[in-house]
């Protein structure tokens, strides 16, 4: 990976001891089981950030000016399990340094590295997921860590609360908490879902957002397209929404999956990183100190299970 520094920012707001933000990326595409290519999703993003322009108008903040430390690519392939172990340990590296962290996949499996990294540093945590797809398998091809069983660790142990969601195996109905889930189809016809999804939210906020959860006529270059997806206003809408009622401790982006002759899919993903930056640090000035507020004292785990543990679906 060739970017030397997020969004080619200078070097007085890219270094690790003064920034407030660390991005990881991530570039991994082990276990997806239709269009490969989200192991470039990555470079696509570092590449189209640095021909973004840094001026927010909906906010008028250049939050770039917070500092965005380009964190070393996680590159364990050799094994799903061990990927996710090496985004766990990295995550949770830069969460002990008091970094608000981000990172960008990949394919859907890193976050079950990152959510559990957050689940054992922060308090009664509320996973956020926007995707098409459930991802709620127990396993899949022989894997726990397979991208179809990418929210199934955090349904167990975290508040899971499922935006957008439009496709899923008849399995996944067994483990889904429909009174937290929240499909493309009824949001369509129902304004109120987005006060009811924050309503059922923790304090403490952690966002995985997969792509496919946008429509295709607006994200097309993703793996595993779904149609009937959301749109880009009425995302950015929810998610400000969130950054302002709830403590959001990070989020990750993934499922980018780069085409050369389709560009316009790499800057949505580039501007929906800053935009998210851009609602998390609203309100501090860059010489403000940052504070993420994670309890350094938690165990292994923070274990709040909605389901019983002999479930074996």
């Amino acid at each position: 990976m060739s970017n030397k520094s997020y969004a080619g920012i200078e070097d007085q707001y890219s270094k690790l001891d003064s920034s407030k933000i660390v991005l990881i990326p991530v570039p991994y595409d082990g276990t997806s089981t239709w269009q490969k290519g989200a192991d470039k999703g990555p470079e696509a993003f570092l590449n189209a950030s640095e021909n973004m322009e840094l001026y927010d108008i909906e906010t008028g903040t250049e939050v770039y000016k917070q500092g965005v430390f380009l964190a070393d690519p996680v590159t364990e392939n050799s094994s799903p399990e061990l990927m996710v172990e090496a985004v766990h340990q990295a995550v949770k590296t830069y969460i002990k340094k008091n970094k608000f962290v981000t990172t960008f996949g990949g394919e859907h499996s890193i976050s079950i590295g990152t959510i559990r990294a957050f689940n054992e540093c922060f308090d009664n945590i509320t996973v956020l997921q926007l995707d098409a797809h459930a991802d709620l398998r127990k396993t899949y091809q022989g894997s726990k860590s397979n991208h179809a069983c990418a929210l199934y660790e955090a349904s167990q142990t975290t508040n899971l609360i499922q935006v957008g969601i439009r496709s899923m195996d008849v399995i996944e109905t067994t483990v889904m908490d429909e009174d937290k889930t929240y499909f493309a189809h009824d949001m369509a016809e129902d304004d109120n879902w987005v006060d009811s999804a924050i309503d059922q939210m923790t304090e403490n906020v952690y966002i995985t957002i997969d792509l496919d959860v946008f429509d295709p006529s607006i994200m097309p270059s993703t793996g595993t397209p779904e149609p009937g997806g959301l749109l880009w206003y009425e995302t950015l809408d929810f998610l400000r929404q969130v950054f302002e009622e709830k403590n959001v401790i990070g989020f990750d982006i993934v499922e980018l999956c780069p085409n050369s002759n389709e560009k316009s899919s790499d800057f949505l993903a580039a501007k929906l990183y800053y935009k998210m930056l851009s609602y998390k640090f609203l309100n501090d000035d860059a010489e403000d100190d940052f504070d993420n507020n994670f309890n350094e004292s938690n165990g292994k785990s923070n274990k709040v299970s909605k389901f019983n543990d002999d479930d074996d679906n």
